[in-house]
Parts: structure tokens; sequence; C-alpha cells
């Protein structure tokens, strides 16, 4: 605990109306172990919930790959900013490649296939991204799509099967 005899801060009241802080310790560390609150999205895809804005429309999640190869075709409604914790990855579409901690921008409306080369076992990703993603076969035709709503839906239906209950995922929602 913090000790709170030292230097005061702001004695006012917040702004009505405001959605309250949302701390997660460890979410850099602690969170990359392999545990039960990995939501499934395939057999080697998973993703972990950090924060889900409703109002916003925009969710930050760890997303885990363990296995090479094309992980998706997909295209995105809004800006997307992922920093590299674990492994690399890269876009067939393009020239580079982010590992370990880089950063990469995704701007809207770029369709883009991401890639886990083979030799690497396992990639964790810090996705913060803004509005939908549709997801695509090669020829551009849209075969899903996935947004905060989503994203909230498939947590809540895994934290119900894994016995934490549905409303498990109210502690990411902002």
């Amino acid at each position: 605990m913090r000790d709170l005899s030292g230097p005061k801060g702001y004695e006012g009241s917040q702004p009505f109306g405001m959605v309250p802080e949302l701390v997660h310790a460890g979410v850099m560390t602690d969170w990359l172990n392999d545990d039960e609150l990995w939501v499934p999205q395939s057999e080697h895809v998973a993703f972990k919930p950090v924060l889900f804005n409703t109002g916003a429309g925009y969710f930050l999640n760890l997303l885990r790959v363990r296995r090479s190869g094309v992980v998706s075709v997909h295209q995105h409604s809004g800006p997307v900013h992922g920093f590299v914790l674990k492994g690399r990855w890269y876009y067939l579409e393009h020239d580079w490649e982010v590992e370990a901690g880089g950063y990469v921008f995704e701007a809207p409306g770029e369709i883009h296939t991401l890639y886990v080369p083979e030799d690497v076992p396992e990639m964790i990703t810090l996705f913060h991204a803004t509005g939908s993603y549709s997801y695509m076969d090669e020829q551009g035709n849209v075969v899903g799509s996935e947004d905060v709503f989503s994203k909230i839906e498939r947590a809540r239906q895994h934290y119900e099967k894994i016995g934490l209950g549905a409303n498990y995922v109210k502690r990411f929602i902002r």
C-alpha cells in the first residue's frame, strides 16, 4: 500500500459522469504468463483484454499467436497501434518487420495480412484498435468482423465457460 502521509494532490471533486480509472498491475510482465484468462480466437490465437471502451468504440488487448504462418487478412475501420512484447511479425504486403520492443501504426482502411515467421514459437503484441476489423479472404471478400462489442461477447462466453462467470468481463469495460 502506498504511504498517504506525503504530499497532497488535488482535493476537489472529479467531473460529473466521469468513468472510474482502470488499473491492472503487471500487464507487460505478469499477464504474459500462460493462464486461463487468455480468450481463444482459434486453436493457436488468443487475446487477453486490457480495456474495452464501449463509448469511444476501441479496445486494448494482448494478442498471442502460438504458431507460424498467416494469422488473418483484415482491414481496419480506424487506427491501430501495436507494441510488440514478444516475438516478431510482419504484413505480407509490406517490406518491414516488427519485433519485441517495436511499435507499429496501422492506418484506417488498409488491407493487410498478418504473418508470424517460421522461427517464432510465440508472438505477443499489445494492440490498441479503434473501430472494427473486417476479416477477408485473399480476394477481399468479407468473411467476418470484430469490434469492441464482439470482443466483449467472446470474453463473456469464455469467462462463463471457465467458471468465472460472464460478468467477469465488466472489470475491463469503461
